[in-house]
């Protein structure tokens, strides 16, 4: 039976999940929220490049991605930093919806799922 690794679990969720071959990522924030919606897609993209590399992968081997954006408005900004960063013909199955977000300075959450 494969191992499930979990890395820095925590009480309500782990920074990844690693089990049979795929990395599961949980919705990720920026670190810094007082940037704009271009300014937190690049960070949480830089923590998705920084925890996929940790698990022996990256971002070539993506499947899946859901984004939640506070407004749908920004969406069209926050492609702006997301095409550009996926690999060309990389991009994996994906879902982006408005959201209620935990904290109000919040613009973005990024959750992908990829494969070793």
């Amino acid at each position: 039976m494969s191992k499930i690794i979990r890395t820095e679990p925590g009480p309500i969720l782990s920074k990844a999940v690693e089990y049979h071959g795929f990395v599961y990522l949980p919705g990720i924030t920026a670190r810094d929220t007082g940037k704009d919606i271009k300014g937190q897609t690049a960070d949480v993209l830089a923590q998705i490049d920084a925890m996929l590399e940790h698990h022996g992968t990256d971002k070539t081997r993506l499947l899946q991605a859901t984004i939640w954006v506070k407004h749908i408005k920004d969406r069209v900004l926050m492609n702006e930093v997301w095409s550009p960063w996926l690999p060309k013909e990389g991009a994996p199955a994906r879902a982006c919806v408005q959201a209620e977000m935990a904290a109000p300075e919040v613009l973005v959450e990024i959750m992908v799922t990829a494969c070793k």
